[in-house]
């Protein structure tokens, strides 16, 4: 089969490499699209924990269902599915376990015409959803929910800021906030990814190039961010009493500092999140079934421009997610 491989630091291309076949347990998918997210990007520089070569990166994937392993049935062949890729979670839902792992490393990801995985890392593709868009899904899908509803606990009502919106997970953030009955906020370097925000529900947004953009914003419940560096002491300062700021990454470093007391007198909530449980799934698999939402796709590429594809995220042209076309 074609599969994208990883065979040091920068150096990918498209290879034959072995058909995959399923273990007990598991079914195997061919996978029609895949999508990226930074990580496959960190994985391609060098920069990410375990590497090893030559791997198969793409952590989101959708496709059918075509041979099942032992002990699945039968009734899964020809099935559209969508792939968890949150591994091994464990045994709590407030936080993973030592043995979790993200599909595409050190496990074969889905940039590849097929993939073997466990039953239990598969749904049925909600069916209002393309191709693209439910490949666009999974992971900044899962970390988005985890993040506002699983560790914020958002609020129907409640007024929320996303920090620098354009990626996957920040524009599910806000289209799960506005779904949820929430008022939205969004910041950006780029006025039109502000205006394009707006098209999905955001009530407008701020430069945060903009050294006084703060004083305009007024207050947040929740505010949702992945850059930190020091312009975290700015959602510090627009954090209303009681909120709670929930991360997802740190970009841009750690902060030089951490205004404590604006922390512990407003009592706020400092809540760090990473992807989420097979709770947090089912309930966003549910979330975005019931209210029809689809995922932003930004461009499309077919496998063998995955060069071109990874040269647009590194650069942040994006606007939602960068998709691959695997197999028609």
């Amino acid at each position: 089969m074609r599969a994208l491989q990883l065979t040091g630091i920068n150096e990918l291309g498209v290879a034959e490499v072995s058909n995959p076949a399923p273990s007990p347990g598991e079914l195997l998918i061919e996978i029609k699209t895949s999508a990226l997210n930074h990580r496959d990007v960190w994985i391609k520089l060098g920069q990410y924990a375990g590497l090893k070569w030559p791997c198969i990166p793409g952590s989101d994937g959708a496709g059918i269902v075509t041979v099942v392993g032992e002990g699945v049935s039968a009734e899964w062949v020809g099935r559209e599915v969508i792939i968890n890729p949150s591994f091994h979670w464990g045994d709590h839902e407030h936080s993973q376990g030592r043995d979790f792992s993200i599909l595409g490393l050190p496990r074969e990801g889905t940039l590849a015409e097929q993939i073997a995985v466990p039953v239990t890392q598969v749904s049925a593709k909600p069916s209002h959803l393309s191709w693209e868009e439910a490949a666009a899904l999974p992971l900044a899908g899962l970390t988005a929910y985890r993040a506002l509803f699983a560790r914020a606990g958002l609020q129907s009502g409640e007024r929320v800021l996303v920090n620098g919106i354009g990626g996957g997970v920040a524009l599910f953030a806000l289209q799960y906030a506005v779904a949820a009955g929430a008022e939205v906020w969004v910041t950006s370097s780029s006025a039109e990814k502000i205006a394009r925000s707006g098209q999905l529900g955001a009530k407008g947004g701020f430069d945060y190039t903009s050294g006084d953009w703060t004083k305009s914003a007024g207050l947040f419940d929740v505010i949702v961010d992945s850059a930190g560096g020091d312009g975290f002491d700015h959602l510090l300062n627009v954090a209303a009493p009681g909120g709670r700021i929930v991360f997802y990454g740190a970009t841009r470093g750690n902060p030089s500092g951490l205004a404590m007391r604006k922390v512990f007198w407003r009592q706020l909530s400092l809540l760090g999140t990473t992807m989420g449980s097979p709770q947090d799934w089912s309930a966003m698999i549910t979330f975005v079934a019931e209210h029809k939402i689809k995922p932003v796709v930004s461009d499309v590429f077919p496998l063998v421009e995955a060069g071109a594809a990874f040269d647009l995220m590194e650069r942040g042209g994006q606007f939602g997610k960068i998709v691959l076309r695997i197999s028609d």
